[in-house]
């Protein structure tokens, strides 16, 4: 595998346009609301804590974005991750209808966030369309398709394998799903853009500041860190794929699953224009779940999935991504890998999202693939509920994080074994179901 001199792998290509200071606030003694983690979801709450009217404290164990914020590919979108009856079956109908009507309002509310805070993130709206591995994923998106829009105000299309063309050159797929009101955007810059609306307000920001004890007494909580202790009224927990054994209770219920990327050379326009006609955001129905995308200024492939469910070397992961690239567009076989790297997103077993309160902690995570819009949306929501707002109601308190079995330690040693069980069988079977 050839690559360029454009980074070091472990690097990701969204970091190339960073150029934050270190978060070094001083902590106060006193706050009304701490939150622990200064992703998306924890500014997202500190912003809507402040206008509040509180007085808001985040605080980081690395630098604010150092994780899945500055991360992830970049697709913009919100609808439910388990079909209707799945849904159903966990959390009953009534949870289902409601998780489905929520998810034209996330979007929205997460487009508006970015406008209101002036947040130039190269947020454009692509569309995006999950890509049919099987002819038996493309029947399930017809049945997809129609919950969604009878349940809920989201844009959606079925795109037969015929039609495919017009937004992906390959005969690998049996069809897709089209949502045309997800976007695309630039994860760094929107994360920047958040932290930039934090300092506007005044809010306390400090990195380097793990909490590495928490204890209440009456109604209020004394948080230790290595830059000090903070006492406050509340706190909300935004940990999500980086949550810490200090907090069992979590890291029992939502797990770091890794996901790898790797980012092109800049390639030619023509070639880039015949792979991707329709520059959509782009997601397979396979449990590989490849997800990739042209970068913001339409120069490079961005291409992520599964390289492996635990930490292995870079350089072998962006070797399984690449040949996973290959199997669908084989016209990429010259192209150079410019960046490589990889971040956790945060996994629940329900595969889905939850805002709750465990012993008077606020907390918003496990959303499982879904940050971009998702981690902002419910911190908000989490920061309402902790404040006593109305407007923290959400369907996504009505979810659960459940505890697994496979899980019964804070680290998930489970991903071991479930690794090789998908590398080796899940991935057979789907791959011989696709021919």
């Amino acid at each position: 595998m050839q690559w360029t001199d454009e980074s070091e792998p472990g690097t990701p290509y969204w970091w190339d346009v960073l150029e934050n200071e270190p978060a070094d606030d001083p902590l106060p003694q006193d706050c009304d609301v701490l939150v622990i983690g200064a992703g998306y979801a924890g500014l997202s709450a500190a912003i809507a804590a402040h206008d509040c009217g509180a007085t808001v404290v985040v605080v980081d164990k690395d630098e604010p974005g150092h994780g899945a914020s500055t991360r992830n590919g970049g697709m913009f979108g919100a609808h439910p991750r388990l079909g209707w009856k799945a849904l159903a079956d966990k959390f009953g109908a009534q949870v289902a209808d409601a998780l489905f009507a929520e998810a034209k309002p996330a979007l929205d509310w997460a487009k508006g966030l970015i406008d209101r805070e002036g947040i130039d993130c190269d947020l454009q709206q692509t569309g995006r369309i999950q890509l049919a591995w099987t002819r038996q994923h493309f029947e399930n998106q017809k049945t997809l398709a129609r919950h969604v829009s009878e349940k809920s105000e989201v844009d959606v299309e079925i795109v037969d394998r015929d039609r495919l063309g017009q937004n992906i050159e390959t005969r690998r797929y049996f069809g897709g799903l089209y949502f045309p009101e997800h976007c695309g955007l630039h994860p760094a810059k929107y994360h920047q853009g958040l932290r930039d609306a934090v300092t506007r307000r005044g809010i306390t920001l400090t990195g380097r500041a793990e909490v590495t004890a928490l204890e209440r007494a009456g109604n209020r909580f004394t948080a230790t860190t290595p830059k000090g202790t903070v006492r406050a009224e509340k706190v909300i927990l935004c940990t999500n794929g980086y949550t810490t054994p200090l907090f069992r209770w979590h890291v029992a219920r939502v797990f770091p699953l890794p996901s790898y990327l790797i980012a092109t050379e800049e390639l030619p326009s023509n070639l880039l224009g015949h792979l991707a006609p329709g520059r959509r955001m782009m997601v397979e129905t396979r449990a590989r779940h490849s997800y990739f995308r042209l970068s913001p200024d339409g120069k490079r492939i961005i291409w992520g999935g599964r390289a492996s469910m635990r930490e292995i070397p870079m350089e072998q992961a962006a070797r399984r991504l690449r040949e996973t690239m290959l199997s669908v567009w084989p016209e990429l076989s010259d192209a150079r890998i410019s960046h490589a790297w990889w971040g956790n997103t945060g996994f629940s077993f329900n595969h889905m999202p939850h805002v709750g309160e465990d012993r008077g902690l606020h907390y918003a995570m496990g959303f499982s693939g879904s940050g971009t819009v998702m981690a902002p949306y419910l911190g908000a929501k989490a920061a309402y509920r902790a404040l006593g707002d109305p407007r923290g109601a959400t369907a996504y308190a009505d979810t659960v994080l459940r505890r697994d079995a496979l899980h019964p330690f804070t680290r998930p040693h489970f991903l071991k074994a479930a690794d090789i069980w998908y590398r080796e069988v899940i991935d057979r079977v789907e791959n011989a179901k696709a021919r």
